[in-house]
């Protein structure tokens, strides 16, 4: 069984609307995540900010970009080179719309890609970022797997995911999302950090919110 008119991350799905739109309005988002999610909308905006503080010249892919929630951490006129990867056409639409929104319309790239197997040579990014993504993905440690290969060393990896470890109390979320086709077999925190340390990523930290967890690692 599948719960109609919700899923399908090749198109545009109702819930990317919800989702984008309540990261815009942190006070009543703020409010959404606290009840849907028992999680703090400000440690999205926490980790985002990192994007910010990257050095001049970097290179970041951004795996699904969704609708450019990551891009709210970027600075108009920073000198970097981001590349916003998803396989949808109608996410990447929303995305660069985002991008010309925030006046980052000059550095932002956008790519159709699958992150199974991204068109990327090896070591070819500063920083790859993926939030709440990773729990979307048919093949999740494969994803680990294309993310680490295009990060250079001493590259950073962050993003977020629903857990699947978080508990009881957010199983029905787990549940709806799949039924849906919005959420792929996801992992849990454990299964992540094995498959970024196999990967080359030695002390991977990962941070919850409720449901969600946040990861961020360096590649040696």
């Amino acid at each position: 069984m599948r719960i109609p008119g919700l899923g399908g991350w090749g198109d545009d799905p109702l819930w990317a609307t919800v989702y984008d739109w309540s990261v815009e309005h942190p006070r009543v988002g703020g409010l959404v995540w606290r009840a849907g999610l028992q999680s703090d909308l400000g440690r999205l905006y926490a980790a985002t900010d990192e994007l910010g503080r990257l050095p001049a010249g970097s290179r970041v892919l951004d795996v699904p970009c969704g609708g450019g929630v990551a891009l709210r951490g970027l600075r108009p006129g920073q000198d970097v080179d981001y590349v916003a990867a998803d396989i949808s056409p109608a996410m990447l639409d929303r995305t660069v719309r985002a991008a010309r929104a925030r006046g980052l319309a000059d550095v932002v790239t956008p790519q159709v890609a699958d992150v199974e197997d991204l068109p990327f040579a090896d070591d070819s990014f500063d920083a790859v970022v993926s939030f709440t993504g990773l729990h979307c993905f048919p093949d999740p440690a494969r994803a680990v797997v294309e993310m680490v290969r295009v990060l250079r060393p001493g590259g950073v990896l962050l993003g977020s995911a629903i857990l699947n470890d978080t508990g009881l109390l957010h199983e029905p979320l787990r549940r709806v999302g799949r039924l849906s086709g919005l959420m792929g077999p996801g992992c849990t925190s454990a299964e992540l950090v094995h498959w970024l340390q196999a990967q080359g990523v030695p002390d991977p930290v990962i941070e919850r919110s409720g449901a969600i967890g946040y990861f961020r690692g360096v590649k040696g």
